[in-house]
C-alpha cells in the first residue's frame, strides 16, 4: 500500500479494534482492556507501508483481539507484542558516590561532564536522571532539551526549580547545578499526549553541541524504516531502525502520580545490534539519522519485543517536540 491508502486502513483499524475493546471491557482493570492495542504504519519489504498492530499483554484475550484486528485489515499488517512500556527515567536507587569530573572526550554519561554535551546525564534535583538531549534556543537563550518526566517530573515542579548535571541518581546536587526549569509541555491522566518534553535554560553558554555525529541542525518527520542512532545516559551511542511511524494509543508507564498515559502519533525503534537501543535513564535523548537529521525525542520503552527481544523504543517527532516548546535547535 502506499502511504495514503495505508493511512486509510489504520483508520478503519482504529475503529474496529476500539469497537472490540469496547465489548470486551471487564470491572477488573486486569482484564484484557487494560492494555489497549496501539495502532499505526508500519514499512513493508517493499517499501509500501502496512498497519502495525502492537499489543502489550500476552493474555489470550489481548493476543486473540490484535489476531481479529490483523485478520480485519488482511495481509499488509505487522503484529508484534511489547511487554509493558514505561517511562525511561531512572528507576529510585541510593544515590551513588559523587563521581569526578569527565572531559567532553571522554564516555561516562553518568558523570559530571563540562562542558555540557548532548547524551549525559541529567535531571531536576527531585528526580533521579535521564539525558541531556540536544541543545535548544527559546527566545534567543540557550536551553536544554529533554523530557517533562526527567527535567520537571511532576505537576508539582515550578519553573525555575534546578536542573543538575549528572542527575541525583549519578551523585548530582544543588552544587552541579546547570541551569533551572523554563518550560514544560505538561502531562495529565485522562488526557491523550503527544509529547513529553521541557526545556532548562542554562546557567552557562560553553557547551558543546557537536558530540556524537557533530551539529543536528535540521529536522525530518520520520517515514519508517530509517537507521538512527542516539547517544544516552545508560547506553550510550546505539544504532537502531525505525519500526512504526504513526503509532496511536500507546500505553505508558509512569508510576505515581501520573499513572498510564496514552500517546498518539508516535515512531518506534528497535535496536540493530546484540544490544537494546535505550534503557531506563535515556529518556531525553535525540533520536537523529545516520546522515545526522533529526527524527524525535526519545522517551519511553519496553523491555521486550523487537528482533533482538531486547525492547522497542518510543520517540516523539522532533517537529511537534520543538513547535509545542516554540524552540528551534542550536544552529
Amino acid at each position: 500500500m502506499d502511504h495514503d491508502a495505508a493511512r486509510r486502513a489504520k483508520a478503519h483499524a482504529t475503529t474496529f479494534a476500539r469497537e472490540l475493546v469496547e465489548r470486551a471491557v471487564r470491572p477488573s482493570t486486569d482484564g484484557p482492556t487494560a492494555a489497549l492495542l496501539a495502532i499505526g504504519l508500519a514499512t513493508g519489504p517493499d517499501g509500501g507501508y502496512g498497519v502495525a498492530v502492537r499489543y502489550r499483554r500476552g493474555l489470550p484475550e489481548v493476543r486473540s483481539l490484535a489476531r481479529r484486528v490483523a485478520d480485519e485489515v488482511g495481509p499488509a499488517v505487522d503484529v508484534r507484542r511489547t511487554g509493558r512500556i514505561r517511562a525511561l527515567v531512572v528507576d529510585d536507587q541510593p544515590v551513588r558516590p559523587r563521581p569526578p569530573v569527565i572531559t567532553a572526550q571522554a564516555l561516562g554519561e553518568t558523570g559530571r561532564v563540562r562542558p555540557l554535551r548532548p547524551g549525559v546525564s541529567i535531571a531536576h534535583v527531585d528526580v533521579t536522571a535521564g539525558t541531556l538531549g540536544a541543545f535548544v534556543l527559546v527566545g534567543g537563550r540557550l536551553h536544554a532539551l529533554s523530557n517533562y518526566h526527567v527535567l520537571a517530573g511532576t505537576p508539582s515542579a515550578q519553573v525555575g526549580d534546578l536542573v543538575v548535571q549528572p542527575g541525583p541518581a549519578d551523585g548530582g546536587t544543588a552544587r552541579d547545578r546547570v541551569g533551572t526549569l523554563a518550560a514544560t509541555v505538561p502531562l495529565a491522566a485522562g488526557r491523550t499526549a503527544y509529547v513529553d518534553a521541557a526545556v532548562a535554560l542554562l546557567d552557562e553558554e560553553d557547551v558543546d553541541a557537536t558530540y556524537p555525529v557533530g551539529r543536528v541542525t535540521t529536522t525530518a518527520r520520520a517515514v519508517g524504516g530509517e537507521r538512527v542512532g542516539k547517544v544516552g545516559r545508560t547506553t550510550a551511542v546505539t544504532a537502531g531502525r525505525v519500526t512504526a511511524i504513526e503509532l496511536d494509543d500507546v500505553l505508558v508507564g509512569y508510576g505515581d502520580p501520573l499513572g498510564d498515559l496514552a500517546f498518539d502519533d508516535q515512531i518506534e525503534v528497535e535496536g540493530t545490534g546484540p544490544g537494546p537501543f535505550s534503557r531506563g535513564g535515556d529518556s531525553g535523548s535525540l533520536v537523529y539519522r545516520a546522515d545526522g537529521v533529526a527524527l524525535g525525542l526519545l522517551f519511553a520503552g519496553s523491555e521486550a519485543g523487537g528482533d533482538n527481544g531486547r525492547g522497542l523504543t518510543y520517540v516523539n517527532p522532533i517537529d511537534a517536540v520543538l513547535g509545542a516548546l516554540d524552540a528551534t535547535l542550536l544552529a
